[in-house]
């Protein structure tokens, strides 16, 4: 591969190019069919492929989103031609899985990863800036533990079979999905036949933007948790050029199509219930920065071979099976009968989590 090319996208006039392309491609995947101000959001996504998998059994949010295979594909095709394809793992598996639960807990309580709260904003609902509010709380207090030595151990290399998996997975869940391959009524797959799950842009077109935002990310390192997380640790912009790139480009978007609609009612999957749009953002910006990434970059990290955003992963399609099965998701209708206290619990969890795995300045435990 060109070296200048794969070069260009960790350049400074790169990441925004890249940032770009992202936010275009999200925004027009809601023309070609996805849910509006839903053209690319890992939790809703991989939500509804739980379900679509009957993980939970909430009929508006089932269906496989095969934009997360092309996360998955992408990187790991561009990972390969660069020789970053790594089968790397074993730091700190387990609680890697338990942040990926709460991570996803808390992106349903608000309806949304990072990425997704962007787009809400750009698309004027202004929950989504009480959502990214929260966040930023988040990944702050996350940094306040990484300053004070966090850390869930090193990674060792893995076989190269185990950085193969979430690949072969990934073509295992399209091959099912084009096929739709399903052996009676009460067994997978699902498919939504009202709500957000039946909004889905063509298979075809999906799977194209999922690859392109592979590829894009894997060679940008584009990451919403990451550009916060250097602006404190750092002072760092590098990385938070390309999300107000991607903020500028869905924004633009919606103005020339006519989809901007400003306020805080009458938005798509999105609530208005503050503290817990508040709350919820701030439990997941808290669990991606303990795990190492938001969402999207744990997609393009699996691919290029990393068990242990495979396992966060998984913590996070247990976290949305939970989430429906036990009525803590919000709806559009508001939180769901038990989000306070998964939130809440998370919230205890993951700062016990910080705490356990740090070494505090000036002798604090």
């Amino acid at each position: 591969m060109n070296k200048r090319f794969r070069n260009f996208f960790a350049t400074k006039y790169g990441i925004i190019v890249g940032g770009l392309i992202i936010g275009l491609t999200a925004a027009m995947l809601v023309t070609f069919g996805n849910p509006a101000n839903m053209g690319v959001c890992v939790a809703c996504f991989l939500r509804d492929s739980a379900g679509a998998l009957g993980f939970h059994r909430a009929a508006v949010v089932q269906y496989l989103r095969p934009e997360l295979a092309g996360f998955i594909l992408g990187s790991m095709t561009l990972a390969m031609l660069t020789g970053e394809f790594k089968p790397r793992g074993g730091s700190g598996t387990i609680i890697r899985f338990i942040l990926g639960f709460f991570a996803m807990i808390g992106a349903l309580a608000f309806l949304g990863c990072p990425w997704r709260a962007i787009i809400r904003t750009a698309g004027g609902d202004l929950n989504g800036v009480v959502g990214l509010t929260g966040l930023v709380t988040g990944i702050a207090t996350g940094v306040f533990f990484l300053k004070n030595g966090y850390s869930l151990g090193r990674t060792h290399q893995q076989h190269k079979m185990a950085g193969l998996i979430m690949p072969v997975i990934a073509v295992t869940l399209l091959i099912l999905l084009v096929f739709k391959v399903s052996s009676g009524e009460n067994s997978a797959l699902f498919f939504s036949t009202k709500g957000p799950g039946s909004k889905h842009a063509p298979i075809i077109i999906s799977l194209i933007a999922g690859l392109l935002v592979g590829v894009i990310a894997q060679r940008s390192r584009f990451c919403t948790i990451g550009s916060f997380r250097d602006i404190f640790v750092i002072r760092d912009f590098h990385l938070f050029s390309g999300i107000a790139a991607m903020f500028v480009a869905v924004l633009i978007y919606n103005l020339v199509t006519g989809n901007f609609n400003p306020g805080f009612t009458s938005q798509p999957v999105s609530h208005s219930s503050h503290i817990w749009n508040f709350s919820g953002m701030a439990l997941s910006g808290l669990a991606f920065v303990l795990a190492g990434g938001c969402p999207g970059r744990q997609f393009i990290m699996s691919g290029e071979g990393d068990t242990d955003s495979a396992v966060f992963i998984f913590g996070m399609t247990a976290g949305a099976a939970f989430a429906h099965n036990f009525n803590t998701a919000s709806s559009g209708a508001g939180p769901g009968k038990f989000t306070m206290q998964a939130v809440i619990t998370g919230i205890v969890v993951c700062i016990a989590i910080g705490t356990a795995f740090s070494v505090l300045k000036k002798g604090r435990v």
